[in-house]
């Protein structure tokens, strides 16, 4: 075996594996369940939750002109006697939620 093949091809295979891991994370979306934590976390701060939910698939979402795939969720939280709900919008590439609605 020549030395020099040897080294290029294992030149070449460690490049196109840093470029393809490269090129996958920067397309790659958050997973739903870290969407939902997120969400939770941020809700967390304001006091406990008693339930929540997310939706598996993202879907295309516009706000103030711009476009996002996104997540849907909710949130319940009990405060006093009274429920309250929410339902968050979540982006799908971060993870970062973009739009909380109160629904009750």
């Amino acid at each position: 075996m020549n030395w020099k093949s040897f080294f290029l091809g294992l030149s070449v295979g460690l490049v196109s594996g840093f470029v393809a891991k490269e090129l996958l994370d920067t397309n790659s979306n958050v997973s739903p369940e870290k969407a939902l934590a997120n969400a939770k976390s941020l809700f967390k701060q304001s006091g406990p939750i008693s339930g929540s939910w997310i939706q598996m698939k993202t879907e295309s979402y516009e706000k103030q002109g711009l476009t996002y795939d996104v997540y849907r969720g909710g949130i319940s939280r009990t405060v006093g006697h009274e429920i309250s709900q929410y339902e968050f919008i979540a982006d799908a590439k971060t993870g970062a939620i973009i739009d909380i609605v109160r629904l009750s």
